[in-house]
């Protein structure tokens, strides 16, 4: 895994460009704050080394990530748009709703579903629901994932999550055009998503 480790400063926003990834440091921060997305999309991810990068939540503006809940070894976070976020924002307790639990669930419904076809079906479906927006006759996400990645969101290896986007494209399910970083999904496929 490649990241940089990310120290407090005297400025209490950060901006990362799309791709890099910084790992939060949770010893390092006052307690009872956490960081809050102004804007992009971020991917948190574990830096243990036993998980492997192991997806725990997708975050945009507002969104925020309490960092005295997650493990004791950090957590990084990749900026899949260009991104920006609040160091040291106090926790808003009132808010009821935590984006990391509410991803972590999600992703975990996803993975118990019978096969890769309908996992992937749902992970679109939930991506495109809460971080994409419709366009036309189409519903777009500004990011792309990799195979590789798109295959440990669904618990498949990256050949078979290559094989389910190719059959989505060639069924014109699916547009990615090159020179690009969106992704368009057919609304008719999300709308039949399984969760």
């Amino acid at each position: 895994m490649n990241f940089h480790a990310y120290g407090e400063s005297p400025s209490k926003s950060v901006r990362i460009i799309t791709g890099q990834s910084v790992l939060i440091d949770p010893s390092s921060r006052p307690k009872g704050t956490c960081l809050e997305v102004e804007s992009g999309i971020a991917r948190v991810y574990c830096p243990c080394e036993e998980t492997e990068g192991m997806t725990l939540a997708f975050l945009q503006s507002g969104d925020q990530l309490r960092t005295d809940l997650l493990c004791s070894e950090g957590v990084c976070v990749e900026a899949l748009t260009d991104l920006s976020f609040h160091s040291n924002v106090n926790i808003d307790e009132n808010i009821g709703f935590d984006a990391v639990n509410e991803w972590t669930l999600q992703l975990l419904r996803i993975r118990h579903l019978g096969n890769a076809e309908q996992r992937l079906q749902a992970l679109f479906s939930i991506l495109v629901n809460r971080l994409g927006r419709r366009c036309g006759q189409w519903c777009e996400l500004p990011f792309r994932l990799t195979h590789e990645r798109i295959g440990e969101l669904i618990g498949s290896t990256r050949v078979t999550s290559t094989r389910l986007i190719s059959k989505l494209r060639s069924s014109e399910l699916l547009i990615a055009p090159i020179g690009t970083q969106t992704v368009s999904v057919a609304p008719s496929f999300i709308e039949t998503s399984p969760l």
